[in-house]
């Protein structure tokens, strides 16, 4: 025996079939009057992460949900992380308790709301939060644009396989993501570097266990494991290097300062270095050519 039983899967499986750890997000969207409703949710993911024209989160929910019809009307939202502190769970709970008007939901809500740093015809964002994500649905794929807010009593079919109503009472959303908000403090730790001290509080729950709690674990002081360079690393990314271009080489210690990119991204990365080298014209890539050539990496993914 070795100690494994077979669990029937259900609805809701993530809940009821398994320990699941997820994400709080309090969901920002703009109901018919124009007052943001908060909606907390804990299946939104990451969706699209390379390779697209944009990046993308994925959002899970009931399609008669304050926040799927407003989505379905207007097609924005603000994802917001907040913190891990028991008042903001709490309310966070409350929030995600399903049937209650916006109006009735918002009105001793506890965040504070403050304006989309986009556009004030957007969803307003959580002052609270550590970090925001503001987001349209594209609603372009599978041509989702068909779907319509207004069905509260479940809809019919036929349904999406992966975008707009997908189920009687389901929807996804895939949220593209417009720009992401950080909190000054954590903003620095990701550019500049990050130490134990300096990661988010960030509350993990596990989702409806049984019919009267709601289960979850504060966050722990986060613990650092080395990523451990094999033997032979540096002449892998020689090897990689030489074959990039003709025209760019990489010095053998350049290269010993690469050995920490995992090998599938490798010669994306070394593509982009010798691109960034050829428009700055170095060609001959170094210790000291390397550091210019990260910092413009660096400072890509910002105008991103």
């Amino acid at each position: 025996m070795d100690g494994f039983k077979d669990l029937r899967i259900v609805d809701n499986f993530y809940q009821t079939s398994a320990f699941f750890p997820m994400p709080t997000v309090l969901a920002g969207t703009l109901s018919e009057n124009g007052m943001t409703n908060i909606g907390s949710y804990s299946l939104c993911f990451p969706y699209y992460i390379a390779g697209k024209d944009y990046y993308a989160m994925l959002l899970e929910c009931r399609n008669s949900s304050n926040t799927a019809q407003n989505l379905l009307r207007t097609g924005k939202v603000s994802l917001n992380f907040i913190p891990d502190k028991r008042k903001y769970f709490r309310e966070a709970v409350r929030l995600g308790f399903p049937g209650d008007t916006t109006e009735e939901k918002m009105k001793d809500c506890l965040f504070t709301l403050l304006p989309s740093k986009i556009s004030p015809d957007r969803p307003k964002i959580v002052g609270e939060a550590f970090q925001v994500f503001e987001c349209t649905w594209d609603d372009s794929l599978e041509n989702a644009f068909e779907d319509k807010a207004g069905k509260l009593e479940g809809y019919d079919p036929p349904y999406r396989s992966f975008n707009g109503i997908t189920s009687k009472w389901g929807a996804h959303f895939i949220l593209r993501i417009d720009k992401i908000w950080m909190k000054e403090k954590y903003y620095d730790a990701i550019v500049g570097g990050v130490s134990a001290g300096a990661f988010p509080s960030v509350p993990v729950d596990y989702g409806y266990r049984d019919s009267t709690n709601f289960w979850y674990t504060k966050f722990r002081r986060p613990i650092a494991e080395k990523i451990q360079a094999k033997e032979g690393d540096v002449n892998s990314v020689v090897y990689a290097a030489e074959r990039i271009d003709p025209d760019v080489k990489f010095t053998k210690e350049a290269c010993a300062r690469l050995t920490k990119i995992p090998r599938i991204f490798l010669k994306a990365a070394l593509t982009q270095m010798v691109e960034i080298a050829k428009s700055e014209g170095i060609s001959l890539i170094d210790e000291a050519a390397l550091t210019v050539i990260n910092d413009k990496r660096r400072e890509e993914k910002k105008k991103k």
